[in-house]
């Protein structure tokens, strides 16, 4: 390898230099720049953001939390703790936080991963799983999907005795795909105990009440499972970063043991209380996104472009020369996501709007498409 006397990147490991830093969806401001536009005139539909914003209740506790940000915050996040725990009826010593879901995922991998052994996840999955994979040396191994989700018996038929860690994302980002509860608790029952299974349930509020994830009942049965929640979505606090895990107290144990001190700051813990408190706003975030899947869908129906069905706040479809496309969305001022780099190089991924905020996107989208004839 040639390389300058000044670039010392040779000094870390090669895991970590053959790393591709995650690519997060394009900032507005970042656009507006790019493009010459006004940043008002932009659309960001790319990053499964939550268009109502957050809770009244959570924006006034982070005034509230302002008068103290000279102090550090509660390293345990006890009230926090104290909340999901009341919330999800689980013990205090089962909860794990992070700075977002990812460093949930991050945690898990930091604590229990080595090099010489391997992580199963799918393909089609959140590309943080083989990120953190590989951050700590250890090996990813990545099962084919089955119409664009996981297939379960094929990622059991992966494990073998280097086999560490399983990623299940539930619903899948960016396919929108759902595992059903009995495949689900199925597949645990198969696992063996000595593999961890890392269950990613980052968009379970914007399931149905008859699709609602029951894997917290389960955390009794299965001391092998680590669920992962975020408030970034329906909670609308992606810009704090705040997540937590559930698993059993042992595993908690060593995935404290890693976790930086102070890593959920004092503003993102009261706005994370006040959030949980309030139901309401979760419940019209729901609303809103039901509508909104309906009116993407019935637009892209009408456009006669396929989409993957989505049980999340997103749904990827599938548009002749997708990379032109995304690019003339761009143009206009509508932000989206290209997958390629989920080897989907057809797909694109809208997240679910305002109203008139999808209502802009299909309309931008559908001048592209007459254009392209």
């Amino acid at each position: 390898m040639s390389m300058s006397s000044s670039d010392l990147s040779y000094l870390a490991p090669e895991y970590i230099r053959a790393i591709a830093p995650y690519q997060g969806g394009k900032p507005i401001a970042e656009l507006a720049r790019e493009m010459g536009l006004q940043e008002h005139d932009i659309v960001k539909l790319a990053s499964n953001e939550n268009p109502l914003g957050i809770s009244p209740k959570a924006d006034f506790a982070i005034q509230a939390a302002m008068q103290d940000i000279a102090r550090y915050p509660d390293g345990n996040s006890f009230v926090l703790r104290a909340a999901v725990s009341q919330k999800f009826k689980v013990a205090a010593s089962q909860i794990v936080f992070g700075n977002g879901s990812n460093d949930i995922l991050e945690l898990a991998a930091r604590a229990f991963l080595t090099p010489g052994c391997e992580a199963i996840y799918s393909q089609h999955a959140f590309a943080v799983y083989a990120l953190v994979t590989q951050a700590t040396g250890a090996t990813g191994v990545v099962v084919p999907a089955k119409n664009f989700g996981h297939d379960l018996p094929a990622m059991l038929a992966a494990i073998n005795a280097k086999t560490r860690m399983i990623f299940v994302a539930n619903p899948n980002n960016p396919t929108g795909t759902l595992l059903g509860k009995e495949a689900l608790f199925a597949f645990l029952q198969q696992v063996p105990k000595q593999v961890l299974v890392v269950l990613d349930e980052a968009y379970d509020e914007y399931l149905s009440a008859a699709n609602k994830s029951q894997a917290i009942d389960w955390l009794a049965e299965f001391n092998n499972l680590i669920i992962s929640r975020t408030f970034s979505k329906a909670y609308g606090l992606a810009g704090l970063r705040v997540g937590f895990g559930l698993c059993d107290v042992c595993i908690a144990d060593m995935m404290n043991r890693v976790r930086q001190p102070f890593n959920v700051n004092s503003i993102a813990q009261a706005a994370a209380v006040a959030s949980l408190a309030d139901e309401d706003f979760v419940e019209r975030s729901y609303a809103l996104n039901q509508a909104g899947m309906m009116q993407l869908t019935q637009g892209l129906n009408k456009l006669e472009l396929a989409y993957i069905p989505s049980f999340a706040n997103f749904i990827s479809f599938k548009v002749e020369d997708a990379a032109v496309v995304n690019q003339k969305l761009l143009q206009n001022g509508v932000i989206v996501r290209p997958i390629a780099n989920y080897e989907m190089p057809e797909y694109l991924r809208v997240s679910i709007g305002l109203f008139s905020e999808n209502a802009r996107f299909l309309e931008v989208l559908e001048n592209i498409l007459k254009s392209n004839q």
